[in-house]
């Protein structure tokens, strides 16, 4: 009898693995990018398709393959789990150093282990630095030469902006502030300007803030706690959104909502906000395409109801017509499972014109993408670049930096957060590899005399 439920485990166990693993991408990763990406019908499998590249850092001298006339270096190495960046004015760079909060009542039973399984191997169970680091280049050569806890005991810090002398992060489960001092190496403790969403579930826990330019509002991100509601609509309240906060009382009101988890965001020249969405998965390696769009007030998105616009989503009960009947469409798709998480413009309000990027760089969005989880095969793990012309994207994206996937099929790195720094290279946080790295031309851009 044991034999025989011994062979019925390994039978079930057998045909969950080929369920798992037999679907595949039908279309190329390009056919789910740009303003009008294809969309075949969903696919259905009994699990989902698990297809993540092992984590294992860099080799010493290693490093990521940077675009025909493009160089890459190391700029910073050691750090803990980077995610985010923020460049300061003096040229300083911020740099969040984070996990996950515990959630221990995200994702039980089967789907649980699953998910354990795949976040174990991307590497992203390490416990949380929940640190900030302050990197500085003191002689100008494009790598730091010191590096500083600016910020300790935060609760999985994530975005950052500077408005004044203020300091805002966006934690787990708050925005806080502190007060920043040109040339500090580190801050005094934090205090609270609003609570967010968090709490026991905590799916998407990665928040993000950005000022607007005339630096009155701040903006948040804050991603659903599941993946299509299946915790139910009432854990979903305030999330899948980005806030418009009061940084001077914290009231807070939903801005744009059905944006299944925005990180990424940023002002366009033309004054437009912009984020970077990570859509659903369980339907197949060719949906959903996860996209950027400018981001308009009042504006509803779809999740969990539709995605990219008004294509129903099957899975929730009971459905909600009225609300898809408002869903608005993407700007840019920017392919499936790609893990778009960093976004960052090339120019922008009060930005450097000079740059040490090439001219074909300098007008339009640096993507850092994750990379894939429910793809095969898989999509994302580099940096893109996606033209602009007259504030709205203007044809086909850019590789900027790839070969994060070794020949051994292992995650070498993972890019999330990218940003310009005060000499207008392009810096890339690595989470996997525990670095950043810095972007520029290969050969040195003529800028404009002071």
């Amino acid at each position: 009898m044991r034999s025989e439920l011994r062979l019925a485990l390994i039978t079930a166990t057998a045909a969950l693995t080929v369920a798992c693993c037999s679907e595949q991408a039908t279309l190329p990763v390009t056919a789910g990018m740009g303003p009008n990406p294809q969309l075949p019908p969903p696919a259905k499998t009994l699990l989902p398709t698990m297809n993540i590249a092992t984590a294992q850092t860099w080799a010493p001298g290693d490093h990521p393959t940077a675009a025909p006339n493009l160089k890459v270096v190391e700029f910073a190495k050691d750090l803990d789990h980077p995610r985010w960046l923020y460049v300061l004015p003096n040229g300083d760079v911020l740099v969040a150093e984070t996990n996950a909060p515990p959630k221990p009542k995200d994702s039980k039973g089967l789907k649980g282990k699953v998910e354990a399984i795949i976040m174990g191997k991307a590497g992203a169970t390490v416990p949380s630095a929940n640190r900030i680091s302050l990197l500085r280049d003191s002689n100008g050569d494009g790598v730091a030469d010191q590096k500083f806890t600016f910020l300790a005991g935060l609760n999985s810090p994530y975005g950052m902006t500077l408005v004044g002398n203020t300091l805002y992060i966006a934690d787990s489960d708050a925005v806080v502030k502190t007060t920043y001092s040109p040339g500090a190496t580190s801050a005094p403790a934090p205090t609270k300007v609003t609570d967010l969403p968090a709490g026991e579930i905590n799916h998407h826990w990665t928040k993000n803030v950005i000022a607007s330019p005339d630096g009155s509002k701040l903006y948040v991100t804050t991603g659903s706690n599941s993946n299509v509601g299946e915790n139910g609509m009432d854990v979903e309240a305030g999330r899948a959104a980005i806030w418009e906060v009061d940084p001077a009382t914290g009231a807070h009101r939903i801005f744009a909502s059905g944006l299944r988890n925005p990180n990424g965001m940023g002002w366009s020249s033309t004054g437009q906000l912009w984020t970077a969405v990570n859509e659903r998965d369980e339907i197949g390696s060719d949906l959903v395409p996860d996209y950027m769009t400018s981001v308009k007030d009042g504006g509803f998105y779809g999740w969990p109801y539709s995605y990219y616009g008004q294509h129903v989503e099957e899975r929730i009960k009971p459905q909600r017509p009225d609300l898809v009947a408002k869903a608005i469409k993407p700007d840019y798709a920017l392919g499936p499972h790609t893990a778009s998480l960093g976004l960052t413009f090339a120019s922008g309000p009060g930005q450097n014109a000079d740059t040490a990027m090439p001219t074909a760089f300098r007008d339009g969005v640096f993507v850092g993408q994750h990379g894939s989880w429910n793809r095969k095969p898989r999509s994302g793990y580099k940096v893109i670049f996606v033209p602009f012309a007259g504030g709205m994207p203007s044809g086909q994206s850019v590789d900027v930096l790839t070969g994060f996937i070794g020949a051994d099929d292992k995650a070498h790195g993972r890019p999330v957060g990218v940003a310009i720094d005060k000499a207008g290279g392009l810096l890339v946080a690595d989470d996997v590899g525990n670095r950043v790295w810095r972007v520029t031309g290969a050969a040195p851009v003529q800028t404009a005399s002071r």
